[in-house]
Parts: C-alpha cells; sequence; structure tokens
C-alpha cells in the first residue's frame, strides 16, 4: 500500500530556524502529529540519534495524540535485544488498535555518533548486526513458539512473547543505507528500502541493483520509499522564492552558529567519512543546484553531509508529477519533510498531498509505464 509519510521533531527548529523550546515539547508534539494528520499524512518518521530523545516513548504520545495517523520509529540496532524490541513494538500496535507502527533500521553512518553511545564496531560489523537484528525481530514477531537462536551478535533461548501484533506481519521492517553491505542487507531483510531524494537515473540504478538482491534472497515484499524536502507554493515562481529564502535563512543559521542543535545540525567529525547516501547528495549538489528540472540541492550543498536535504520546487501539480516519475522505478511511499516545520505542512495539506493522491490513484490503476494523469 502506497504511503506518504511526514517526520515528527520533538520540539520546534530545523535548518531554517532555531531550536525553540525544550528537547521534549509535549505541546508540540501534540499540535505537529495532527497537523500531520489533518494534511492528509499515513504516518511520521521518528528520527534516532545518540542525542535524540526515546524514540518509543515518542511515538507513544503521537499514536494517543491522532485517530489514525502511524509511526515509524527509527532504531538503531545494537543496544536493545531484538525480542525486546518486537514485545515493545507489538504493545504499541495493540494499544493503538493494530497497523499504525512500523520501524526503520538504520545501522549507524556516523562512527563518532556510534562511539556516543559506547558502540566502536566497525561499518561491516553494524551491517551484519543488523542483519542478524532484523531476522530475529521478524521471528519474534510472528513466533507464538518458544524460539532459539544463536549468531555473531545475538544469542537467546526458549524467547517467547505473550503480546504479538494486531495483524500477522502487521509491522513493516523498513531499511536504509547504500553502502554495499546496506544493499545486501536490505536487499534480503527489508518490507521497505528508503532511498534518499537523489535524481531519477541514481534512483532507477539503486533500485535496480537492490531488487537484484531481493530476488536471489527470495524476499518478495520488497518496496520502496523516497525521502524528500519539497518547497511548494501556489505558483512556480513563488515556490522558487521561497526556496531562496529558506537557503537565505538556513546560510543566516549556519552562520549564527547552531552548536546547540545537536539532532539537525550535527556535522561529521573532522576528518570523518560520511555516509555513502550523505557523499552521494554531496557530488550531485556540486554538480548543479537543480537536478530533473526541479530536485533542488541548494541546501544539500551549503549544509554538508548530514541527512536527507535535496527537495523538489514547484506547485503541488508539479512536485507531485516530479514524485509520481519515481513510481515507474518502484518507488510506492514518499517521506517529505520541511523546512518551515508547521508551515509546510500545512502547505503541503492544501497544495502537494491531495495532488500527490490523485496521482497516486491513476498509477495504481494502471500497469507500470502506462501514459501519467493528463
Amino acid at each position: 500500500m502506497a504511503e506518504i509519510l511526514g517526520m515528527l521533531s520533538p520540539q520546534r527548529g530545523s535548518e531554517t530556524h532555531p531550536v525553540d523550546g525544550p528537547a521534549v515539547d509535549p505541546g508540540w508534539i501534540r499540535d505537529f502529529a495532527r497537523a500531520h494528520e489533518e494534511a492528509g499524512f499515513d504516518r511520521v518518521l521518528i528520527g534516532y540519534s545518540s542525542a535524540s530523545p526515546d524514540g518509543f516513548a515518542l511515538a507513544s504520545a503521537v499514536l494517543q495524540a491522532t485517530e489514525h495517523l502511524g509511526v515509524l520509529i527509527a532504531h538503531r540496532p545494537g543496544f536493545v535485544a531484538p525480542t525486546v524490541v518486537a514485545r515493545k513494538l507489538a504493545t504499541l500496535d495493540q494499544l493503538s488498535g493494530g497497523g499504525r507502527v512500523a520501524i526503520h533500521h538504520i545501522s549507524g553512518g556516523s562512527d563518532s555518533d556510534q562511539a556516543r553511545d559506547g558502540d566502536f564496531s566497525t561499518k561491516p560489523e553494524r551491517y551484519r548486526r543488523t542483519a542478524e537484528f532484523m531476522d530475529l525481530l521478524r521471528r519474534a514477531l510472528d513466533s507464538h513458539e518458544p524460539l532459539d537462536h544463536s549468531g555473531e551478535h545475538y544469542r537467546v533461548r526458549g524467547a517467547r512473547s505473550a503480546v504479538h501484533p494486531v495483524h500477522p506481519g502487521g509491522i513493516p521492517l523498513w531499511f536504509g543505507g547504500l553502502s554495499e553491505e546496506a544493499v545486501r542487507v536490505g536487499g534480503e531483510h527489508a518490507d521497505v528500502y528508503a532511498l534518499f531524494g537523489e535524481t531519477r537515473a541514481e534512483v532507477a540504478d539503486r533500485t535496480a541493483a537492490i531488487r537484484e538482491v531481493a530476488a536471489a534472497a527470495g524476499n518478495e515484499r520488497l518496496r520502496f520509499s523516497l525521502s524528500t524536502r519539497p518547497v511548494v507554493a501556489e505558483t512556480e515562481d513563488a515556490a522558487w522564492e521561497k526556496a531562496d529564502r529558506y537557503l537565505a535563512q538556513a546560510r543566516a543559521h549556519l552562520e549564527a552558529g547552531a552548536a546547540g542543535d545537536p539532532l539537525r545540525m550535527r556535522r561529521y567529525a573532522p576528518g570523518e567519512r560520511a555516509s555513502v547516501s550523505a557523499d552521494r547528495l554531496q557530488r550531485l549538489a556540486h554538480q548543479h543546484d537543480v537536478h530533473d528540472e526541479r530536485l533542488w540541492f541548494g541546501i544539500t550543498k551549503l549544509m554538508g553531509p548530514q541527512g536527507n536535504s535535496s527537495g523538489h520546487v514547484g506547485t503541488g501539480r508539479q512536485v507531485a508529477d516530479a514524485l509520481l516519475e519515481y513510481w515507474e522505478l518502484g518507488v510506492e511511499n514518499f517521506l517529505i519533510r520541511g523546512f518551515d516545520q508547521l508551515g509546510d505542512v500545512e502547505d503541503w495539506g492544501k497544495l502537494l498531498i491531495p495532488e500527490l493522491r490523485a496521482g497516486i490513484a491513476v498509477k495504481q490503476e494502471s500497469p507500470r509505464g502506462a501514459l501519467s494523469r493528463a
């Protein structure tokens, strides 16, 4: 099922706006979650870093504050046993009525961020750990009988749980990363593989490579998600003016110093190699500011290696059509987050999401490769 996802921040603040309020702002979390639901989002991602608030607690708050909005909880394997995570997920799923909980596995692209929580493993070790984690997590979620496991990173004997998801297989396992090790892990184990907002040609290459791994592993569940930062307005000119304004605000914010914002403004340590995904975005950003007519890399170039920072710019219809170009490449989920957090969500609810929903409906009724809507 195609989904449109946003991102839930526990406090106000972004690349373009100074952080405001406590690290966990209950009122903001409630209002921001409800704004996503009212705008028509299916689910919100809850991010993860060594400095961020607990994602499972935040997910509980979001699920309580909304009627239908789902959560995608980012989780870094290595600190909590998969059997424990399975019970935490199943409990949230039961409390929220079923079908509203998913987990996103991030193996850890920054050695320095891993070290802050006491993990000094290498990236290849982390990916092997993630593969074992996802395998054992799925078994723990699905099994109603005691299970045993003995592997490189986890060992359990007679593990069983009194709580399971409302629906069998009802908690999707997401994954992200583009190194060779990542492609192998995600292709074999993921239900949904998350990709950054690269060009259509780059995404086509990535999905083809990942599909090969999935086919060899017999993973027929695999779907893809694209993460992007849309800038939308009533007219195309107004949208590009908004993008220019966001870039100026981000530059001023960066020059003023953002050291007090560990969640969004964190950079890699000096000399530390960035993740493959971040490196790829930087390469595209330094080739051109704009690719594929409206895929904008202004913030990407300014901020340097970090999370997803590219975005499509235009009217709601133009951006929806640009996103739907990825549908032909197998992308069925779209994760969008903004720079003006609340304002962008409200704009998307009026201008973008209705257009994107309409386009998805047309795509779902037509074979892949058929003509797009008129």
